[in-house]
């Protein structure tokens, strides 16, 4: 009887990932000079379909609040991790953002057969991966990974405003404003400023 063992596992290994779960992962933060990197993965439930799902920019802060809550109900699975402001300064803030990427895929409670990563570049994983520019406008997972990644990051952001009220957190969610900037001058660093960034390291005169 002739065997069949050389062609069946790949068989199945395409089978399994043709109807396997799929999970969308993107982040938040990688621009601002302050708090951590954020990255969320999601692996929607295809019988509980959410509606105006997009990339989190083009969204009001108010329908992203309210995404929040619905894909946090309704999806199969979903995960929020961070890097920290002391892991970006160590690693450089691509390396920090693949990290969270990463821990937010290994935070799943579901294993998924691919991931689907927002831009031009994967994190290290142990799943097959593929990355996808403007993968935020173009994948329902993607989409609802950046809002999760969005809201948990400002929501961090509020309470920073509130540690540090001096800054404006709560208005520029760290991201290099002319009034941030002026804060930094003024006022120094808080200890959730990113101090490997240009602007930081100039406001605190180290050029």
């Amino acid at each position: 009887m002739p065997s069949r063992k050389s062609s069946t596992p790949e068989q199945l290994g395409l089978l399994f990932e043709a109807i396997g779960l799929i999970a969308g992962v993107d982040e938040a933060g990688r621009g601002p000079l302050a708090g951590p990197v954020v990255a969320a993965a999601v692996i929607l439930d295809d019988l509980k379909p959410i509606k105006g799902l997009n990339d989190s920019k083009k969204l009001s802060p108010a329908k992203r609040e309210r995404l929040y809550d619905e894909i946090r109900a309704k999806a199969l699975c979903c995960a929020i991790a961070e890097a920290s402001v002391e892991e970006i300064d160590s690693l450089n803030i691509l390396q920090a953002t693949m990290l969270a990427m990463r821990r937010a895929v290994e935070g799943l409670r579901l294993k998924p057969a691919k991931v689907l990563v927002d831009g031009n570049r994967l994190p290290v994983l142990k799943i097959a991966a593929e990355a996808i520019v403007k993968g935020d406008a173009k994948v329902k997972a993607i989409s609802a990974a950046s809002i999760l990644a969005k809201v948990h990051r400002d929501r961090l952001c509020q309470a920073l405003h509130e540690q540090h009220p001096k800054y404006g957190f709560d208005g520029h969610k760290g991201y290099p404003t002319p009034e941030h900037l002026a804060a930094l001058r003024e006022h120094g660093a808080c200890p959730q400023h990113r101090r490997s960034f240009g602007p930081v390291r100039e406001a605190l005169g180290g050029g």
